[in-house]
């Protein structure tokens, strides 16, 4: 690795421990983050109990020594189901904001830099994805396509397309005209440079926010979907499945069964709202002065 390279890692590095000590509430956000990803990656690993296996002789028990968040009616270890289903959920947001990301991106690029008839069809497009309530169109998506964890994924980028694609469309179109980009066309780059490595990298900051705010949005989607039945099917571990079925034992005193997954879905949003600005610094090449 070239002494260039070197010293350009070190200074990412150096400018994300600065955004991240002027920042506590962003440290924290990192923090909760890292622990589920850990808990995606090694969940598996390190819970007690098999989060499928059964027990009806323990079955319905309240949070204990043995059981941090009791069973559920199957006799299955709470904990272990929540733990496990971090890696599912992770997954299925992950990569629908990934998808949703990709192809937002280069369409709104492409409308916003070049105009014309291309951005008049994208237009019309979006609005036609947005016209409809976007919970109700994924749910459609699913309920047409088969309620398969691809599927899922696939509905969940549809509808979050149009954020990205209009938010670069409209970063990509202010800066089009601008000085920088003009110098970089008249020093020979060809417009498709242009666009990528001069005016789409001062586009990421406010994209960042955005991402961090979908990915819990997907997360919600994932288990809303799965809690009226047209998301990941049972046994699998879910947190919408998992709320839903604790959601029939609260009234008859079973509490924990609804309460530790859907804190966990809880915690999981707001840790993915809370890293926005904190990603949104990172990024922003200004801030890196």
């Amino acid at each position: 690795m070239s002494m260039a390279s070197t010293n350009k890692s070190d200074s990412l590095i150096a400018h994300i421990f600065y955004v991240l000590r002027g920042n506590p509430i962003t440290a924290l956000a990192f923090i909760l983050l890292a622990s589920f990803i850990t808990c995606a990656l090694f969940g598996p690993l390190i819970v007690p109990y098999d989060p499928l296996a059964s027990n009806t002789s323990n079955a319905l028990m309240p949070p204990s020594v043995d059981h941090w968040f009791g069973t559920d009616n199957l006799g299955r270890d709470v904990f272990s189901r929540v733990i496990v289903a971090t890696r599912l959920d992770l997954l299925i947001s992950v990569s629908a904001v990934a998808l949703s990301f990709v192809i937002g991106s280069i369409l709104g690029s492409v409308a916003g830099y070049w105009g014309g008839w291309l951005d008049a069809i994208l237009n019309r497009l979006l609005d036609t994805i947005m016209a409809f309530p976007l919970f109700v169109l994924a749910m459609g998506i699913v309920a047409a396509l088969g309620n398969t964890i691809e599927n899922i994924v696939y509905a969940t980028a549809l509808i979050n397309i149009p954020f990205y694609a209009r938010l670069v469309r409209a970063e990509v179109n202010i800066r089009r005209d601008a000085g920088f980009a003009l110098a970089a066309k008249l020093s020979g780059n060809s417009d498709l440079r242009v666009l990528a490595v001069h005016i789409f990298p001062n586009a990421l900051p406010p994209m960042m926010v955005q991402i961090s705010l979908n990915l819990g949005w997907a997360i919600l989607n994932a288990a809303g979907l799965s809690f009226i039945g047209l998301g990941v099917r049972p046994p699998t571990p879910e947190w919408g499945i998992m709320v839903a079925e604790g959601a029939n034992f609260v009234i008859s005193g079973e509490w924990w069964l609804a309460l530790f997954p859907g804190l966990w879905l809880m915690l999981a949003v707001f840790t993915f709202n809370l890293l926005g600005d904190g990603l949104r610094d990172i990024v922003d090449p200004r801030k890196r002065t």
